[in-house]
């Protein structure tokens, strides 16, 4: 396409700063869409601490619309969309502002896409077929981990959750009917989705995540924040996100301990922003919970070793890209492992038992010498799979096919 062209982005949640997985993605998403079209972008605040971040987005993105979500009241309608039949997600992103913005831009504007980022976010696209056709990214299949939260909780969230899944699926599976093309992180999500929507073969399609090689690289300029002689055990990510409680919660109580009889000057270290009560209550003299920090490449360039213990996850961590970048190999969980694609040989490590990361760990805790080798065949890993552009141009061929219109304002 020669002409820019207008595109319609919603996404659930303030794309910047790109500091959490699924703002990582909506913010290369939103810039990789920017170079050939201009953006209306509609989204959320839910953090109180992202409203200082809006002067910066907006002189990104100058066609912006921002809603705020109050989580008190959101939840309250979460609740009456569990009893109207509805799933919980829905009714939290449901905004007045969002639909008479939207409205609002359908009005003045010649749309040629609508690009939904989250499921949540299609029921303001929705009502804009067929006339602006929509293309959903998913990312993950969202109603298949309502579905796995439900075992490791008791009731009534169990039976909350496994409601929650079957609802939310079922949403799913009706905008990615109705979506011109649907797009999942990972093949394995793919493949998921399709097996529980047989419906959609053909207009599903894998959409991976990249990292940012250039920024999270090493620099001998960077201050080491560990203490001399200790090995500081590190995991990355945002502290008030289940799987990430359940993570380190499990590795604190379960592998922390074993690991300390063989190296007894290992240290876990917390890393991440908004730490829950329950991961504050990890902390004491090896375990460190950091809260909030104004860099996390320190952390990852001088770790003894780099973890993600995560049980419970669906999808690409971008968490363990960037520490690959950062020349760190990392051991992870299985899942985790299979959806990224690296092998041992390039710095990733696999481990689902306690008595399995301390063996995976032993190589790195060690030698610091194998520890580099594998970091440097993580970073060339990157640096080969990984660019976010070579990722998200599989966006660039759906757009392209459809029915190019011009630009101009319509006037009232």
């Amino acid at each position: 396409m020669t002409a820019m062209s207008n595109i319609l982005y919603l996404v659930h949640r303030l794309p910047y700063p790109p500091n959490k997985g699924d703002k990582v993605r909506s913010y290369h998403l939103l810039r990789h869409l920017q170079q050939r079209h201009r953006v209306f972008l509609g989204t959320f605040i839910d953090d109180p601490d992202d409203a200082q971040h809006l002067p910066t987005l907006q002189a990104l993105c100058p066609d912006l619309h921002v809603e705020r979500i109050h989580s008190r009241s959101a939840k309250v309608k979460s609740l009456r969309g569990l009893l109207a039949g509805e799933a919980l997600t829905l009714a939290y992103y449901r905004n007045a502002g969002m639909r008479r913005w939207v409205e609002q831009i359908k009005a003045e504007y010649s749309l040629q896409a609508c690009v939904v980022f989250s499921s949540a976010m299609a029921q303001y696209a929705q009502p804009l077929l067929p006339q602006v056709p929509m293309l959903v990214d998913f990312v993950d299949v969202d109603s298949a981990k309502w579905t796995q939260y439900a075992p490791a909780h008791r009731w009534p969230l169990s039976l909350l959750y496994r409601l929650e899944g079957r609802r939310l699926l079922a949403y799913e599976r009706a905008m990615a009917t109705l979506a011109r093309r649907s797009y999942f992180v990972t093949p394995n999500e793919t493949a998921l989705f399709l097996s529980q929507a047989p419906e959609c073969q053909g207009r599903v399609q894998s959409m991976g995540n990249g990292v940012d090689a250039d920024f999270f690289v090493p620099n001998p300029l960077r201050l080491n924040p560990f203490e001399a002689g200790e090995q500081a055990v590190v995991f990355t990510g945002a502290m008030d996100y289940w799987p990430n409680i359940d993570g380190v919660s499990w590795f604190a109580a379960d592998v922390l301990p074993l690991l300390r009889t063989r190296w007894p000057l290992a240290r876990f270290y917390i890393v991440g922003r908004s730490p829950s009560s329950q991961v504050q209550a990890l902390a004491g003299a090896h375990v460190v919970v950091t809260g909030t920090v104004p860099d996390v490449r320190p952390y990852l360039q001088y770790a003894s070793a780099v973890v993600a213990p995560l049980r419970v996850a669906r999808g690409i961590q971008n968490k363990i890209l960037e520490a690959m970048a950062m020349q760190q190999p990392v051991v992870t969980g299985s899942s985790c492992a299979d959806a990224i694609g690296a092998t041992v040989g390039q710095g990733l490590l696999r481990a689902d038992t306690p008595e399995e990361f301390v063996e995976a760990l032993k190589p790195l805790l060690e030698s610091p010498y194998n520890a580099a080798a594998l970091g440097q065949q993580a970073r060339r890993y990157i640096e080969q799979e990984c660019s976010w552009q070579a990722h998200l141009s599989g966006i660039d061929s759906c757009l392209g096919s459809l029915r190019a219109k011009p630009p101009q304002e319509v006037v009232a």
